[in-house]
């Protein structure tokens, strides 16, 4: 009998500590199992009997480094490529300004000198009807013109006028350089009419003479101007003939 208490009693203690022991094991596994991100351990008894549960705790625990590895390497990777798109970004914008700043910079703006035209586009108005020993020279026409204030229209149908250079230059113009029949000196050939160097200075000179003797006198028109520039009564009638073709030419 003594014999079998001694046994029972030792079944029974050997009982409460195998009841102890799955209590704690019960308890580290529910730990494990939340710092593993849900994962879960699971312990028998047999493991308890064969000393395994050492090894299965450091299964857990290395899984749970190489999960907290790889979740440092992917933030740190995700990171990187948001500075790369946003330093891509910024490039790109910096050249979009760079690029519009050119475009802006370098498209020339003429202004509008006369009858809604750059002085470039009256230029070549004025060539259209200028030929022969005046053919190209619009440019010099029109900028003086504007320059002195005269109508470049008028001055130059007061020319094609006087010389005939809307066809064939006259001897006047192609031998003295006189486009407007000015009368002075130095002498063109020992004549009353006045010679000049060149054509471009005889163009110069013509201009200047309609300023000052004619636009800075209040005569402006071809029918003020007139009376004073030609005796024929029918100059005025022809110089406006001349202004019609060059505005429509």
């Amino acid at each position: 009998m003594k014999k079998v208490s001694k046994l029972s009693l030792l079944l029974a203690s050997l009982g409460v500590f195998m009841i102890s022991l799955a209590g704690i094991l019960q308890y580290h596994a529910f730990k494990l199992e939340n710092n593993n991100n849900n994962s879960t351990l699971k312990i028998s008894m047999q493991d308890v009997n064969t000393g395994h549960v050492e090894e299965i705790n450091n299964n857990v625990l290395e899984d749970k480094n190489e999960n907290e590895n790889t979740e440092t390497n992917d933030t740190v990777d995700t990171t990187s490529e948001v500075t790369d798109v946003v330093e891509e970004v910024e490039i790109t914008e910096e050249l979009e300004d760079v690029k519009t700043y050119e475009e802006i910079s370098t498209v020339p703006v003429e202004p509008i000198v006369y009858d809604n035209m750059t002085l470039n586009q009256l230029a070549e108005k004025l060539d259209r009807s200028l030929k022969s020993t005046l053919a190209g020279k619009g440019y010099l026409i029109a900028s003086y013109s504007l320059e002195l204030g005269v109508d470049p229209y008028l001055a130059t149908a007061i020319m094609l006028h006087e010389t005939g250079c809307n066809g064939t230059c006259s001897t006047l113009v192609r031998e003295c350089n006189n486009v407007g029949g000015q009368k002075g000196g130095p002498s063109c050939g020992g004549g009353s009419y006045k010679a000049y160097p060149t054509l471009d200075e005889g163009i110069i000179g013509y201009l200047d003479n309609l300023y000052r003797n004619y636009y800075a006198v209040g005569l402006n028109t071809v029918e003020t101007i007139g009376p004073k520039y030609a005796a024929s009564t029918t100059w005025a009638s022809k110089v406006n003939y001349y202004i019609d073709l060059i505005r429509n030419n």
